[in-house]
């Protein structure tokens, strides 16, 4: 049965005010957001700098930033389940995105660790978050570290991956000190689809990543 006139319009004008082909974290109000600095940062500046450093012959091959990793370990969790919950809502702010609970996968009797025992909390970022969050990472959260002279430039995986373990959660303006009840580290991995770990340091290098300087 054909459908009346009021019910096609009001369906129509629902598919009109609904954004098509664009993913929730591209539309704010209707409207497109506005690309991450970092993304126009690494087609303007960063794209040409690799061509020429390495001569690529096609923008193709300059390496780019996959996604980034976030990992929070918490074994007292076993202990206590409410460490486990902040360190799930002290990442979401972090991240900007909702985390999910790691479990353990074996069983160790000496730690009162079974498997399938919830211990830590992860969470990967991508696309739009994934920049923002390599923006503040960058300006904001790495000078907040006590007596910080850069990160090594050691911790590369030899697949063109970085990761960086930091001490303090504390460090990201997100949170709150006077609500944080345990001071917790976590481990952040940088990974790129370059094909060496000299593309990749450049890569970050362009970004502005503080790297350690080299006597």
């Amino acid at each position: 049965m054909a459908k009346s006139g009021s019910q096609a319009g009001g369906t129509s004008k629902k598919l009109e005010m609904k954004p098509e082909g664009k993913r929730l974290e591209d539309v704010k109000d209707g409207k497109p957001a506005p690309k991450p600095r970092l993304e126009a940062f690494y087609k303007e500046n960063v794209v040409p700098a690799l061509m020429k450093k390495f001569g690529y012959k096609s923008i193709m091959q300059v390496p780019k930033l996959k996604h980034i990793s976030m990992n929070m370990g918490v074994g007292q969790a076993t202990q206590d389940t409410k460490l486990l919950q902040s360190a799930v809502n002290e990442l979401e702010l972090i991240a900007g995105q909702r985390p999910v609970v790691t479990k353990s996968k074996k069983a160790i009797s000496n730690f009162k660790l079974r498997a399938g025992m919830p211990i830590g909390t992860k969470v990967t970022l991508r696309r739009a978050r994934m920049y923002e969050f390599l923006d503040r990472f960058i300006n904001i959260a790495s000078p907040r570290i006590r007596d910080f002279r850069g990160f090594s430039d050691k911790s590369f995986d030899g697949r063109g991956n970085y990761t960086v373990g930091i001490k303090e959660q504390i460090i990201f303006p997100e949170i709150d000190v006077d609500k944080v009840n345990k001071i917790t580290g976590l481990d952040i991995t940088f990974v790129t689809d370059a094909n060496t770990d000299e593309e990749a340091l450049s890569l970050l290098s362009e970004f502005g990543f503080p790297f350690r300087k080299r006597d």
